[in-house]
Order: C-alpha cells, then sequence, then structure tokens
C-alpha cells in the first residue's frame, strides 16, 4: 500500500489457496479455454448480494481458511461459505453478514471448520485485470487473478469502486442457512443420466445409482476423483470420440470409477460420461472436502 487512501488490501498471510474468483470465464470453450470461476457459486453469489456489488463481480476464494489482509481503507465485507472462525482485530465474526473493516484492520481467518471453501465478497470487488470478460483465476493456463496464481505474502490488491449506499450488519431477509445446508461430508446428489449412459450396462448404471462413493486426495478444483465400486461398461472399453463436457459432468475412465468435473475442468473430454450433475447440487461439492461420501439419485429433466 502506497498511501491509507488506496482502496485496496495488503495480503499478511495467503494461507494454503486463495484465488481470485468471479462467475467464470464463459463463451470461450470453442478455443479451449475453461470456463473457471467459483466452485460454490452459492457463496459467491451470496456474499455479493450482502455488500451490494452486481453478481458478476469477483471475491476471493479460500481453500481451508488461514488468510490474513489488512484494509488500506474503510471497507464494507462479508465472508460465505466454509466457517473459517475469522476475526477483525481479534473480535470474531459470523458468516453471511456484512460488516465494515476501518483503515487498517486487520482481517483474520482460522481454518475452517466446516466444508472446504470460504468466500470473501468486498464492497466494490476484488479488482484484478479482467482477461476474457473475467478475473477469474486459472491456475493451469496462469490467467486472471493476480499473475494467474495465487495470493501470496504482501500482494496489494486493489478494490473496485465502493457503492457509497452499503451499511454494515446486512442479512437476507428471506436466507436461512440451516435450510439450504447439508453435510458436505455426507452427500446425496442428484443426477441426470447421460449423454453417454447407454455406454454402460444396466448392472453398471444399478450400480453407480445404488453405491456409496468417497472423495479422493487427488481431487481439486478440475473435478472430484471418486473411490468405490467400479461401473461396468457394455463393451469393457471406457472411451469415446471426445465431445464437450459441462460442470457436473460425470466421467468414467478406464479404471471404471467415476470423476465429477468442476469450474476448472477441461472443455471436451474422451471418457464416457454416464450423468450429469443437477446445476442445483454443484455448489455443495464445491465445499466437500477428501474422505467425504456421496450418493447419486437419478431425476428426469423436468424434475
Amino acid at each position: 500500500m502506497t498511501s491509507p487512501a488506496d482502496n485496496s488490501f495488503r495480503v499478511v498471510q495467503p494461507g494454503p489457496m486463495t484465488l481470485v474468483q468471479d462467475r467464470g470465464r464463459y463463451g470461450f470453450q470453442q478455443l479451449g479455454v475453461s470456463v473457471g470461476g467459483a466452485v460454490d457459486i452459492d457463496s459467491l453469489d451470496l456474499g455479493n448480494r450482502l455488500v451490494g456489488n452486481e453478481q458478476s463481480v469477483a471475491a476471493l476464494e479460500i481453500l481451508l481458511g488461514g488468510l490474513e489482509i489488512k484494509f488500506a481503507r474503510r471497507t464494507i465485507f462479508a465472508l460465505t461459505g466454509a466457517d473459517a472462525n475469522a476475526t477483525l482485530d481479534g473480535v470474531p465474526l459470523a458468516v453471511n453478514i456484512s460488516y465494515i473493516a476501518h483503515a487498517e484492520s486487520h482481517l483474520a481467518l482460522g481454518m475452517v471448520s466446516e466444508g472446504l471453501r470460504a468466500y470473501l465478497a468486498i464492497d466494490g470487488g476484488v479488482s484484478t485485470p479482467e482477461i476474457l470478460n473475467s478475473r477469474s483465476t486459472h491456475i493451469a493456463s496462469k490467467i486472471g487473478g493476480v499473475d494467474g496464481r495465487p495470493l501470496a505474502v504482501d500482494d496489494v490488491v486493489n478494490i473496485g469502486e465502493s457503492n457509497s449506499s452499503n451499511a454494515s450488519g446486512l442479512v437476507l431477509p428471506d436466507y436461512d442457512p440451516q435450510s439450504s445446508s447439508s453435510d458436505p461430508q455426507n452427500l446425496m446428489v442428484r443426477v441426470v443420466l447421460g449423454p453417454q449412459d447407454d455406454e454402460f450396462s444396466e448392472a453398471g448404471i444399478q450400480e453407480f445409482l445404488s453405491a456409496t462413493y468417497t472423495v479422493t486426495d487427488q481431487s481439486n478444483r478440475q473435478g472430484l476423483r471418486l473411490d468405490g465400486p467400479e461401473i461396468e461398461s457394455k463393451s469393457g472399453r471406457y472411451d469415446i470420440v471426445s465431445d464437450a463436457v459441462v460442470n457436473g459432468s460425470i466421467q468414467v475412465p478406464g479404471g471404471g470409477k467415476p470423476i465429477i468435473l468442476l469450474a476448472d475442468r477441461q472443455t471436451t473430454g474422451g471418457c464416457p460420461k454416464i450423468a450429469t450433475v443437477a446445476s442445483v447440487d454443484l455448489p455443495k461439492l464445491g465445499q466437500t472436502s477428501p474422505g467425504a461420501t456421496i450418493t447419486f439419485t437419478a431425476i428426469s429433466v423436468a424434475e
């Protein structure tokens, strides 16, 4: 920070991985550019609503907690997603409520107690350069955010123009966090079968819908790799002519065990996709950590 008047924050500690994320980089998949964006889009949207931002504004996605920052000047912010036992100048904070940080205030997140990713929304948004109409960080491509990488100690990050009408202490009157929450370690996920469910035997599909799968430590923003019963294909092969994948595509590679693709997924894939996660259930997958269990339930397109 060059002066207290700068509308920015300085990173004191970045935690295991803190990324600038918005809703993603849409419109470039035909060029091989991943959409990216926040893995838990509900938490991103909620934070932006609490501080009065437009839905497209960027925030911080904080894996496991541990982030510490110092605000240069008075700033309104909100924490959503996983509860990281945060404090502002030593005073404990709650999630899903907006707060005022005064100039030189120190925000510190502990490690998350439930869930995986916390989100920090700031009035005005995180103002890093836009690349292909998005500020989202995509590490593999080294684009977006701060030089295409996680935040590091002593990074100074600009904040966008403030909405002067905002105040602290805001909550959403119609939002009950208990009504929409579920145990991130034991999930029931709704899926629509296909588009390549015909590549699998009837026994394989029934196995997929009846078994309990465990999230492995090989999971990340690109996808959740699951361990559990193998899913039988009709031919014994697990390859197709590559075609497009979407957020929530469930690929079954040669080992017969599913992978749920998430925000940083590739744009095409050559493994058959047995099902696709209903978009309403995608945000909770962003809070799912290794060791969690997942069961799948098939629903219709109409449902």
